[in-house]
């Protein structure tokens, strides 16, 4: 069985402010401080997007999910901050219902977010589609009627990008992408109601969640969940056995990207598990 208790205290005492401000939200809703949330969303673009360490001042769709992820955590989607980042993802929609990183950022992307990359256009796809999914259409103010010209292109733009990833899936349902981008990817349909394509996707996540690192486990038990899985799915039961295994004595788990994003990892653990 997974200690929440030793994972919450892992956050505690390694976490920053934000962090912190996460746990409290991801464990009793607590609504985090003006302050807190001043910094979560600081360093914004003035387009919407949020720049990526690797990518200068330029906004970028790999980062900027990464951020929305971390105020979803702190129920910040509906802020104006978030909804400025959700509405530049839906303006940066190729229009064969893609996205792709800025071709100024091929000298310095990664290979996941590599601009022209058939793999990395695919997990952008399937990780804007997924952000702009779980964001929703930015609600009516009261007296705006429903059905605004913004809240329909949001829409569109998740409808879009769901027939995308499910066009690129092969028979046996597996995808040309990364790993990443089958659980954003099948998390996306789950949401959209593709039900059967998304247990195609789930069938083969499962296979290999017994060899997954535990911060693969935990982000992808945390998309499944975010879109209203059950925790009494076989694939989050397959996940929250891997993450009973993996666990630190310290309450933690551990990144892929070193030990300062343990922390991260954790609690998207957390999340899963919730």
């Amino acid at each position: 069985m997974v200690d929440i208790d030793g994972a919450i205290g892992f956050v505690v005492a390694h976490g920053d402010q934000v962090d912190r401000a996460r746990l409290s939200w991801l464990r009793s809703g607590t609504a985090p401080q003006a302050e807190v949330l001043g910094k979560a969303e600081m360093g914004q673009a003035p387009e919407g997007g949020w720049p990526a360490f690797w990518g200068g001042d330029r906004a970028s769709i790999d980062a900027t999910c990464f951020r929305l992820a971390e105020l979803d955590d702190l129920g910040a989607l509906d802020r104006p901050p978030a909804r400025r980042a959700l509405a530049w993802l839906v303006s940066r929609q190729r229009p064969d219902g893609t996205w792709e990183e800025d071709e100024a950022l091929a000298g310095s992307a990664p290979p996941w977010a590599q601009p022209g990359d058939p793999e990395a256009r695919l997990y952008l796809t399937a990780n804007a589609g997924f952000w702009l999914a779980v964001g929703g259409p930015q609600a009516a103010a009261p007296g705006e009627a429903t059905g605004n010209a913004e809240a329909n292109a949001h829409a569109e733009a998740v409808a879009r990008a769901t027939q995308t990833f499910r066009a690129a899936m092969r028979e046996d349902g597996s995808w040309p992408s990364y790993l990443i981008a089958g659980w954003l990817g099948g998390a996306l349909l789950f949401h959209a109601g593709w039900y059967y394509e998304a247990a195609q996707i789930q069938v083969l996540l499962a296979e290999r969640v017994p060899d997954m690192t535990p911060a693969d486990v935990a982000w992808l038990a945390m998309a499944f969940r975010r879109v209203g899985m059950s925790a009494d799915d076989w694939l989050m039961v397959a996940a929250r056995k891997r993450l009973t295994e993996t666990q630190r004595t310290d309450g933690g788990w551990p990144s892929d990207d070193g030990p300062a994003f343990d922390v991260h990892t954790t609690l998207a653990a957390i999340r899963a598990l919730r």
